[in-house]
This record gives C-alpha cells, sequence and structure tokens, in this order.
C-alpha cells in the first residue's frame, strides 16, 4: 500500500512544491525524495514506488485532472468503440519516462536490504475510471457498457492489458524487484464477470511480464473479492495477494497461503486509534500466518489522520516479533 502520503509533514511540504498531483508523479527528482520519506522514517522492509495508477490512462492519451475534494477526473470518457481510437497505446510508454527514472533513482537510493516495489492498476479498475470519468461507488457506467458491448469493452481490456504489462517490464528494466497490481474495484464484479475482466487480465499481464522476467515476484490485490480470493490466487499466477479488511483470517491461511504468500490485512482505522486494540490485532494477524509466507500490510491504504507515532509502534512490534 501507498507508504507516503498527507500524515507525514514532510510529504505535505514536497507536494505543495510539486504543483498539480501528476506533477509530483512525473517529476523523478521529486517522487522519489516522497519514496524515500517514509523509509528514513520507519525503515520498512519494502519502499514501493510514488506514482499512480492513472498515469496508464494518462499516458494513453486520456487527460486526467486531479481536483480538490472531488478526486481524479477523466476525459473525454470512454463509452464505445469509436472512442478507444482517440486512445495512443503506441506512445504510452514513451510518456511514461519519468516513472522510470524515479524507479532508477530509487534503485540506486534505497538501503540494499529495502526491497523496492513498482506497480500498476489492474484492468478493470483503470477502465472503471476511463469509462465514468470519475470514482464511483458502485462502477455502475464501466458495468453497463461491459454488459451492453462486451466486445468493445473486450478492446478497452486488452489495450489496458498489453500497455499495464508493458509498463510493469519497464519497471523491472529500471530496477523494480517486486510488482504488485492493484484492482481497487473488483469487488463490485459479479461471479462470471469476475473471471472475465479481473481473473483474466490480471493472469495475462501476469503471462507478459513472465515472458520476460520470469521469476519477478508479482503480488495481487483484488479488494473486495470475497471468496474469490481463493480462484484469484490460483488461476492468476501471482506469486502472493494482498487481502482487505473484510477478509477472515482463517479463511486466507486456509485458502489463500497454500497456494502463494498473502499480504495485509490491518485495518487502517485500527492504525489511527493505536492502543491495545491496534496490537492486539497485529499480535493476531502475525500468529495466524506463521507457519507460511506471510507480508504484514494494511488492509487498505494508510489515511491522512494517521498519527505518526502509531505507525512507529507498529513497525516496532512486527520487527519485534520477527526479530
Amino acid at each position: 500500500m501507498r507508504q507516503a502520503g498527507r500524515y507525514l509533514p514532510e510529504y505535505r511540504e514536497v507536494r505543495q512544491q510539486a504543483g498539480t498531483f501528476l506533477d509530483l508523479c512525473y517529476s523523478p527528482d521529486l517522487a522519489t525524495e516522497v519514496t524515500l520519506q517514509p523509509i528514513r522514517r520507519f525503515g520498512f522492509d519494502a519502499s514501493i514506488l510514488f506514482s499512480d495508477i492513472l498515469v496508464i490512462p494518462d499516458a494513453l492519451g486520456q487527460k486526467v485532472e486531479f481536483k480538490e475534494n472531488i478526486g481524479p477526473v477523466l476525459s473525454p470518457i470512454i463509452r464505445s468503440a469509436a472512442d478507444l481510437d482517440r486512445l495512443r497505446p503506441d506512445e504510452a510508454i514513451d510518456r511514461l519516462g519519468p516513472v522510470f527514472q524515479t524507479v532508477r533513482n530509487l534503485s540506486s537510493s534505497l538501503p540494499k536490504d529495502v526491497t523496492l516495489i513498482g506497480f500498476a492498476g489492474a484492468p478493470w479498475t483503470v477502465a472503471t475510471y476511463m469509462v465514468g470519468g470519475e470514482g464511483s461507488r458502485d462502477q455502475a457506467d464501466t458495468r453497463l457498457w461491459a454488459y451492453a458491448e462486451p466486445a468493445a469493452f473486450e478492446q478497452l481490456i486488452e489495450t489496458l492489458v498489453d500497455t499495464t504489462a508493458a509498463y510493469l517490464v519497464a519497471q523491472v528494466d529500471a530496477g523494480a524487484e517486486v510488482l504488485q497490481l492493484f484492482d481497487t474495484w473488483a469487488g463490485s464484479l459479479p461471479e462470471r464477470e469476475f473471471e472475465r475482466w479481473c481473473i483474466a487480465p490480471v493472469a495475462q499481464i501476469v503471462k507478459q511480464v513472465r515472458a520476460k522476467y520470469p521469476a519477478i515476484p508479482i503480488i495481487g490485490f483484488p479488494r473486495g473479492a470475497g471468496l474469490r480470493y481463493a480462484d484469484f490466487a490460483q488461476r492468476t499466477g501471482v506469486n502472493g495477494v494482498s487481502i482487505d479488511v473484510t477478509v477472515p483470517l482463517d479463511f486466507a491461511k486456509n485458502t489463500i497461503q497454500p497456494n502463494c504468500a498473502v499480504q495485509g490485512n490491518l485495518d487502517p482505522l485500527l492504525l489511527v486509534s493505536g492502543g491495545a486494540a491496534m496490537t492486539q490485532e497485529v499480535a493476531r494477524i502475525l500468529q495466524t500466518f506463521d507457519d507460511g509466507p506471510f507480508i504484514f500490510n494494511l488492509g487498505h491504504g494508510i489515511v491522512p489522520q494517521t498519527p505518526i507515532d502509531h505507525v512507529a509502534a507498529l513497525v516496532d512490534q512486527v520487527k519485534g516479533v520477527k526479530g
């Protein structure tokens, strides 16, 4: 999950210098700095590239803006096969050059024992923004188009699969040691659509990346997938699965961990509250997964109101168990 953000005063200072949020993502020096800030403070075992999942539609030629109190706004929206002609996948990787420079900077700047994680948004989630024009609670516009014109929607997904795979390969070229795919809105898909628009595209991306880098570890995060987490773990080819806060620990231990590493899943609001409730849940998570491959993490992103001393206490507790 994203480590940098508004809970860190040093991040807020850099953010003010950058201009727009995308300016920050595309400024290698500034993006490098905010990626390194949490590592300096907390000594995490891994560092995740500071960027955003929506650099892909931006690179494809769809205008992306981040508006105060609204969030991302994309235009013009994609709602037909004709709209797809506006996209420029042949230019996308070149336009993402600043991101790869950030990865190169980090590869040479991070301590040798800190793993560098690159990432991208999974096709379904990225498509929901491209079709809806902004975030939504139920991704209704995208689901309706996928039902009404599945062939056209498939074209968009295929474009995103190929572009995302090339983007991730280029991150590994630049020095990323692990990759993560975020499918934030996977939970809005019914069973058959989950297979078609979540599992199948992620499996294709994994296949394309592994064609060049067979040994690269890949983590998938199909947030909200519920019982379908098990299918995702078995059928996409990922090495690890991030679980959200709703996933029962025993379910993850018994159905996901036998197939791959589990990553998760402390509630970010428990990190905000801190105290005994947090430490007890951290201990329970660690104990549940201690017999298999496991990465301790939150079940979603760190929130702006998180006290810094709570993060430090969490890191001390986890590292104490490891030690």
